[in-house]
């Protein structure tokens, strides 16, 4: 958790307007409107300069233009502590302050980031070492909203209890002008992997999902995924999902439209009692690889040889055993609790208060 002492210039940047304007706008059905977060912000980019923001509260995602004119191509390293200081000297708040999530705009390499201080959920840019706040009024944007989310109220005990709205949103990625969610409906089987149209127009695919989980040791429909990437395989769009204790499992575009339950190809088991935080994909000697962040195993470097084999994990895999894709443990990057693709040979980290760019593995 980050301190008052952590907060100490991210308020006055808050003033500060991004500027520019999106060029493409208008092709992409932004109109001038406002937004107000309603809980902390889910990110992931879209085409260029279109940031995506995904509000599980409110069950809404919004695109938004965030071409800026200023751009410091340094990449130096940044402190979250003092982005932390900087929203809470803005917004005059005496509560903790706390890093949601940040995205990489890939067109100029700009880092946004989701920062929540006390109650208030906003997004800030940094651009090489300047930090400045993301404007979310009057701003050339673009909303859907999802439905047949969980109502917005507390339920449950003990363990189980909280408001399984905050889950209608887990995480985002955007591939071939579509734009996929995971996250939890209100229906019997609530796990859920939506494709929705970008622009955003037409009706929303709303697809329910099952997969086995061999730490468990049976089929689950009601867990959502955690952390996600759409990855392709044969010239096929999949999308490799990693769930709470903690299988990875694959999900093939083309059945998502489907009005049916799908049932996911389990392609690892990476450990219980563990949470994937975040994920990415990349190439580096002529291979793909998932670089995963986890809550309790670190930060994973998985293969993704064979990764689209037909056959999965069927059978239990006890005592917190591992089983499928191979994977190496990054020690450099332990501790981190946020990851994005910076550019072919790097990637952004959070780690602790400090988020800066690493080599990838």
């Amino acid at each position: 958790m980050l301190t008052r002492t952590m907060m100490v210039t991210f308020v006055a940047a808050l003033t500060i307007s991004l500027g520019g304007i999106a060029t493409h706008a208008a092709e992409w059905g932004l109109k001038k409107g406002s937004i107000e977060l309603a809980s902390p912000a889910r990110l992931t980019f879209g085409p260029e300069h279109v940031l995506l923001i995904g509000d599980a509260k409110a069950a809404t995602v919004y695109a938004v233009d965030v071409s800026p004119h200023d751009v410091d191509k340094s990449r130096a390293k940044v402190s979250s502590s003092r982005l932390a200081e900087m929203v809470g000297l803005a917004l005059k708040s005496k509560g903790p302050a706390k890093i949601n999530d940040i995205a990489v705009n890939p067109t100029n390499k700009i880092v946004y980031v989701s920062a929540t201080v006390g109650d208030k959920h906003l997004l800030a840019y940094m651009s090489g070492a300047k930090i400045a706040p993301c404007p979310l009024i009057d701003v050339k944007m673009a909303k859907t909203t999802l439905p047949n989310v969980p109502e917005d109220k507390i339920t449950g005990s003990g363990r189980r209890k909280g408001n399984r709205r905050l889950e209608s949103i887990t995480d985002m990625a955007y591939h071939e002008n579509k734009v996929y969610v995971s996250g939890l409906t209100n229906k019997s089987a609530p796990s859920a992997l939506r494709e929705i149209p970008f622009p955003f127009v037409g009706q929303a695919a709303d697809a329910n999902i099952e997969f086995y989980h061999g730490a468990h040791g049976r089929m689950e429909d009601y867990p959502a995924a955690r952390a996600f990437v759409p990855f392709v395989i044969d010239g096929q769009p999949n999308l490799l999902a990693g769930f709470t204790c903690t299988p990875l499992v694959r999900f093939p575009v083309k059945d998502l439209s489907k009005e049916m339950k799908i049932t996911g190809t389990t392609v690892a088991e990476l450990g219980n009692r563990n949470r994937p935080l975040d994920m990415i994909v990349y190439q580096k000697n002529n291979k793909h690889y998932l670089l995963i962040a986890n809550s309790a195993r670190g930060v994973m470097k998985v293969s993704t040889d064979k990764i689209g084999r037909s056959d999965g994990i069927k059978t239990r895999v006890s005592g917190g055993g591992v089983a499928g894709q191979t994977y190496d443990t990054i020690k450099s990057l332990e501790g981190t609790t946020q990851l994005d693709k910076y550019d072919d040979e790097h990637a952004i980290v959070l780690i602790g208060d400090k988020l800066s760019v690493v080599p990838l593995p």
